[in-house]
Order: structure tokens, then sequence, then C-alpha cells
């Protein structure tokens, strides 16, 4: 082990980069007006960057003299300033959608790339689409493009008679650099033609090197600049009429405070302060027959925004901050639970995060949440009474990430949950490591977890992994190892299903790098995937996958594989019983996906799927179909249908007390049964500009589960007929979701919104197959919950506020 070790770190002091390129900017003190026109005298004398370079999908070929693009870049004490020409000799067929932001649409789009350290781990990205939008994120390798995080900045681009301009002008409140009198910045600029989807940048971008931000260029010039005083602070006040068929229309006022504040040139801390997420997306919620918990994105921008660095070791699932409380009230036979709240209100959160030029990453997340109660009435006297179901509750991440030789890290996690009082707290701490060759062709992944949950019994669990794999060239592997110990529990803070395994994995893969006369890329995935239970070493779960995934010529993408799971596997959980288990067959399943090319004003995806398992007349068909059609610039329309059906599945209903095999022992109940799906919904935008935008979302969905004949478990994980239960266990779950919203950016960084919302949802024991009819008794009156919002954030920049005093 030492010497592989030693040869490791051997090849990563080795390994080395092809030459940056270098673009040299001046300082002025004019006055630039964000306007496009360029017409200052300071850009007539600035170095240019040239000769841009095909990263995607003909990679490495250079940019047609057509097509050439010239970018400059000036500053001075407040900001830098950008300015790019972007040829097109055929200007009429620059694609220019108009989208909100964040979101390119079908459009041409230019952007820059900035990392204020030059140490190869962090990109800040700013792009212009040729409709005038903005977009920007922050990119890792590791966690990729984070689209969540928002800066303030100045853009303008228009059309001309010989392609497009952008100028931009980015403050340095945005961008995160040392206080050294002369500067060094990693740079690259990004152009994408969109009906061609060609992808250029100015420095190269390897696409047999696996990584991305490490391929920049560098920008030297910029000279006696200090960091500004970054506090922004965001008031916001809404308010939200609420209705239904149960309650009278009521109105509520809200009003809070959302903070960030720069501790220094590299460490943020945001705040809020009185939070409001009622105009957060809903949650596509399901009939859900299995073991766990339904697992719902992260749709609050306070937690999806800048964290990148608490996503590490995949310890953290924030939507425990403010989820359902952690108890179930109690109710007495006499008794009848008359509100049980589904949620936990938010009190406040802060976080603090950051990296040193020493390449040491600290991240500090921590909210607080309310005390909690459900109200409990008796049947008889009518008197209620309160059970605390969530005490006062601290959540809290810590993580430092520390990164070295631009392109590894190891990095110490911490979550901790302490709850008021007598209630459960849970607490984790991992270790993570991503160790790579300097040239990025071996790497070396894995980490260690330990848990520690005080309850009325303590508990206290291991999980660690390990993964080294080839990341360059047309071919690629990996191996990797799973281990993890029955009592390990990360489901205070995190998310976590299945423990007390062992499991074992490989990857093997081939693709193209170029261009062929076919395709504009093509790749072939091979995986295979083993896990035992750790006691008694039976095969737990089992699969093996090929595929194929390509792009045509003509920007089609197809995709079509198999998954084969070839031997029985036992199933521990499904049984909802320590240590009792139910043998699954073997599975056989087939599919594929077509997307056509988007650039089209009709476009469609289509992706099928079909599985056998052996045991008799068991199927599954599942099809998904989505056409979308862009009648022009501003407005779209996207349909998607869904539809599954599971013939014969089993699936765990109740447990009985019975008397089997002559003795009384607990029966677990399973049921043979049909499981179909419908799911229906509808996305649309319309944009007056890029500044304002209206956008509808509309989901139906139905799940029902039909019992045929019901089964019982025996000992050695078989089922067998069972005639004595009769209860009816069917399910059928419905549900709808309408939201119409509008948003006005009426300043940088300010907004209005206002969202109209009606839902509904039904569980039902009886099922009801008319389609039409089931809709219909969602969309009354006395089915849905209107809700009526309006929104106003306006941003207040410190440096600007002081500047104008």
């Amino acid at each position: 082990m030492k010497y592989f070790f030693l040869t490791f770190f051997v090849l990563v002091i080795t390994f080395g980069y092809s030459q940056k390129k270098v673009l040299q900017t001046k300082f002025t003190s004019d006055n630039i007006t964000i306007d496009g026109k360029l017409d200052e005298n300071v850009w007539q004398s600035t170095p240019e960057a040239t000769d841009f370079i095909m990263s995607q999908p003909d990679n490495g070929e250079p940019i047609p003299d057509s097509k050439k693009t010239i970018v400059k870049v000036i500053y001075d004490n407040d900001a830098v300033y950008i300015a790019a020409l972007l040829y097109d000799d055929q200007p009429d067929k620059i694609r220019k959608e108009i989208s909100q932001r964040d979101s390119f649409g079908i459009a041409d789009v230019f952007g820059i790339f900035i990392n204020g350290f030059n140490d190869g781990q962090q990109d800040f990205q700013f792009f212009v689409n040729a409709a005038d939008g903005q977009a920007d994120c922050i990119t890792t390798d590791s966690n990729g493009e984070d689209y969540s995080w928002d800066a303030i900045w100045k853009s303008k681009a228009i059309i001309t008679d010989f392609g497009w301009v952008v100028e931009m002008r980015i403050p340095y409140a945005a961008l995160r650099f040392s206080a050294e009198k002369k500067q060094t910045w990693g740079l690259n600029f990004f152009r994408e033609i969109k009906r061609n989807r060609q992808k250029y940048t100015w420095n190269f971008i390897d696409s047999k090197i696996g990584t991305f931000t490490q391929q920049t260029g560098i920008l030297e010039g910029i000279e006696n600049i200090k960091p500004p005083t970054r506090l922004f602070l965001m008031p916001y006040s809404s308010f939200y009429v609420n209705a239904n068929g149960q309650q009278k229309t009521v109105g509520t006022l809200k009003g809070g405070l959302d903070i960030k504040y720069g501790i220094n040139d590299a460490f943020t801390l945001d705040a809020i302060l009185v939070p409001d997420f009622g105009q957060t997306k809903y949650d596509d919620q399901i009939l859900n027959l299995g073991p766990f918990e339904q697992q719902f994105n992260e749709n609050r921008p306070f937690f999806t925004e800048g964290t990148d660095l608490f996503s590490k070791g995949d310890l953290v699932y924030s939507r425990r901050i403010g989820g359902r409380p952690i108890n179930y009230p109690t109710a007495a036979e006499n008794e009848t639970i008359i509100d049980n709240p589904s949620s936990v209100d938010l009190i406040n959160a802060l976080k603090v995060s950051g990296r040193t030029k020493d390449g040491l990453g600290i991240g500090i997340l921590n909210a607080v949440t309310k005390r909690t109660f459900a109200t409990i009435e008796n049947k008889a006297t009518q008197e209620t009474r309160r059970e605390e179901v969530e005490p006062l509750a601290n959540y809290n991440v810590l993580v430092l990430d520390q990164r070295f030789l631009k392109n590894s890290a190891v990095s110490f996690i911490n979550t901790n949950v302490t709850r008021n009082g007598g209630f459960r707290d849970g607490n984790v701490s991992a270790l993570v490591w991503d160790l790579n060759t300097m040239k990025n062709t071996y790497s070396l992944s894995g980490n260690l977890k330990y848990s520690y949950v005080n309850d009325i019994m303590d508990k206290k669990g291991v999980s660690t992994s390990l993964n080294i794999g080839e990341t360059i060239g047309q071919y690629r592997y990996s191996l990797g190892a799973d281990l993890v110990t029955k009592d390990f529990d990360n489901n205070d803070l995190g998310i976590n299903f299945q423990t007390n395994y062992y499991s074992i994995y490989g990857n093997a893969s081939y693709r193209i790098l170029n261009p062929t006369k076919l395709f504009n890329s093509f790749r072939i995935n091979y995986n295979i995937y083993t896990q035992f239970q750790k006691e008694t070493g039976k095969i737990q779960g089992n699969n093996m996958n090929a595929s194929i995934n390509l792009d045509t010529k003509k920007n089609h993408y197809v995709g079509l594989g198999i998954n084969i799971s070839p031997v029985e596997s036992y199933d521990f959980y499904e049984a909802r019983a320590e240590n009792r288990y139910v043998i699954l067959p073997e599975r056989y399943n087939a599919w594929l996906y077509i997307s056509t090319n988007y650039n089209n004003k009709f476009a469609f995806d289509f992706n099928p799927s079909y599985s056998i398992f052996n045991e008799t007349e068991r199927r599954t068909y599942e099809l998904m179909l989505g056409p979308r059609y862009r009648f022009n610039d501003k407005f779209s329309l996207n349909y998607r249908f869904q539809f599954s059906r599971r013939n014969n599945n089993k699936g765990y209903v109740d447990s009985v007390d019975e008397d089997l095999n002559k003795s009384t022992q607990q029966a677990i109940i399973f049921a043979n049964r049909n499981v179909i799906t419908y799911s229906n919904s509808l996305s649309g935008k319309y944009s007056i500009s890029s500044k304002m935008n209206f956008n509808v979302a509309v989901r139906q969905y139905w799940s029902y589960a039909e019992n045929k004949n019901f089964l019982y478990l025996k000992q050695d994980g078989r089922l067998a007929d069972y005639a004595n239960y009769n209860i009816n266990k069917d399910s059928s779950f419905y549900s709808w979701n309408f939201d119409l919203s509008y948003s006005w950016w009426f300043a940088p960084g300010s907004q209005v919104s206002i969202l109209y919302r009606n839902n509904a949802a039904n569980f039902d024991k009886n099922i009801n197959k008319d389609f039409g009819e089931n809709v219909a008794n969602l969309l009354n009156n006395e089915a849905l919950n209107h809700t009526f919002s309006i929104s106003v954030r306006y941003f207040i920049d410190y440096n600007s506020l002081k500047n104008k005093i």
C-alpha cells in the first residue's frame, strides 16, 4: 500500500498542464456606460482576447473567421468591464429567445469565467444571451454549476449587422479576490452558437482531461484595487390571501430581512430574519407504497444558494430544517387529532462560507426552528389539549475543506441537531477525500463517517466508501466499495435509507472525443453493482446495466440500455420488521430515450421502458412523452405525460397476529396488486422582456394500487397465499397543483413577484377509475385551496448607498 501511495503522489507532482493564454488589462478613469455601443475611447487601445477554440462538439477545432470573437477587459476602482464582439456571417439566424434570469433559453450566449485567486478551484461565471438576459453561477469541478447563486451586475446585448455585441460591468463586490497589490486572476471566455450547438472558449478546454475549472487562462494587469465592503440588505414585504371551502378568506402580511455581509475578502455571512418561503415551488407528491419516505427537492433560495461546501460528504438534506415534526401525537381511544402540523416554522438561519488564499474552505450553517404542538380533542367533552411534537431545535453544519495541488481536497464535516428537553439528538462527523493526479488521469476518492444518536437507546454507527478510477481519455473505468453498519443514522439532518450492508461496484466506459461522420458524441457505459447484507452475507441488491448515449449530426439525442438483476435478492426493508426479508425475483429491463433538437420550434422527449420479472405475469410498463413548442421568442409551452403500470407487484400492507403453523405469531401481510400511475404536467412562459416574465405550471397526478389477493411472508422469505385477510387496503391518491406567476426585476437585485396558486389532494381506499370524475372532484371550491400573494424585495448595496450619500 505504501508503494501505491508513493507512486500516486509522484504522478501528482510530475504531470503538468499545457500553456495558458494570458490577457493584459488596463486601468481606466473614464465613465463607462453599459449600453453595448463601446464608444468610449479606452476600448480602442485595450488588448484583445481572440482565437477561440471549440470545446463541443469538435474539441480543439479553431473558430472559423466568419464567427470570430474579440473580447477586451478594462477595470477601475470599483469594477471590471468586458466588451465582446461576436461576429456572425448570418446575423438574422442568431437565436434570441427571451427567458427569465438564469435560463438561457434557445439563444446564443457569451460568458466570462473569473477566479480571483487563480487556484483552479472555483469560477464565478457570468453569462449574457443575445436576448439581453442574464445568468450567473458558481462552478466547481466537484459540484458543477450552481445557478442558485445570484450576483448584482450590469450588462447589455445588442444585435448588429455583423453579429452581436455584449458589454458588461461586474463590480468587485460580486467577486472574491485577495488584497494583494498586484492581482493575477484565472480567466476564460465562453461563446455558444445555439443554432449549431457549438461551444467555444478562449483558453482551450481539453475534453480528454476530466476537469473544467483548471483549464482557464490568465488575466494580468490589475493593480492597486481593494476588496470592497460587501454589505447587502434585502428587506421584503409579502401579503397573502388564503381561502378554501372550509374557512373564510384570510389575509396575512409578512415582512423580513435578508442580509449578506462580506466578513473579509473571502468569507461571506448570509442571514435570514423572519423567513418567508411562501412562493417557493410546490412539491411533486406521489403515492408512496415503499418503506422509505419520499425525498423532496429543496426549493427555498437560502438553502440552495452557495451551498457547494455543505454538500460535501452528502450529509445534509436541508428539507429536515423546518420539515415534518419528529414525533407523531398520541391519542387515546376517546380522543381524535384535530390539528397535526405538517411542518415546523423556521425562526432564523445563517451561513458563513468562503475560502482562504491557501485553499481552506470553511462553511458554517445554523438554523433554529420553533417549538411545535399538535391539538387533540376529547370526543365526549370536546375539550382540547396540546401535545409537543417538535421542541425548540438547533441545526448546525461545520465544513472544513482543504484543497491542494489545484485539483484535490480533503474535507471534515460535522452535522449536529440538538433538540430541547428529552427529545432525540443527532451528531454525524465525516472525513472525505478526493485526490487526483495533476493531469487528472487517475482519482482516488472516499469517505469515513461516524454517527451518534442520543435517544432512548444511544446508537453509534459507521459508513465508509472507497473509489479509484481513470478519469481521462476515450476509455475510463472505476472500482469502488461501500460499508455501512447497522446503527449508522444521519437522518436528523441528512437522509439515508439503507444500512447494515457492504457493496462492491465497477464502471467501464468508452467515448469519442471528437465528432465523426455519424455522431457529434457517442458513449458506451457499463456498470455492475452488488450489495450484501452485512450480518448474513445475503445478496441485498444486484444490477448489471449497459447503455449507449449519442448525439446525431442534427443534434438529436438518443439513449438506450438494458438493466439486469440476474439473481434473486433479499429485501430486508419491505417487510417492516426486524431481521425479516422478502425474496425479490430476477429482473430484466430495457429502455429507450429520444430527445429531439430543442432548437426546433417543435421538439419532443420520448422514454419507454419495459421490465420482466421471473415471476408469473409480473411486468412493468412505463412511458414518458414530452412535446414542447416555441411559438416565438417570447412564448413557449412544454407538456409532459407519464404513465406506469406495475402488474402483479408485491408489497407490504399490514401485520396481524394470527395462528400460523399451529402457533400464534405475527403474520406479515403482502398484497399482489396492480399499481397504475398517470401524471400530466404543463409548463409555459411568456416573456415581455428579460426582466419581466409570466410563468405557468400545472400538474395533475393520479396513482392507485388495486389489491388482487393477499399473501403472507414465510420465514424463508417466500410469499404464500393468505385467505384469512379481507381488510380493504387499496390505495388511491390524486392531486392537483396550479401556479400562475408574474415576476418583474424593476431594479438590480430588486423584484416584484405575484403568485396565484391553487391545489388539492385526496387519498382514498375506494378506487374510482373514472379519470374525469376524479379530476372534477378536485377542481371545485370545496376541495381547492386558493392562495394569492404579492411579494416585494428590494436590494440595497451599501457601497452604492455610500457613494450616493
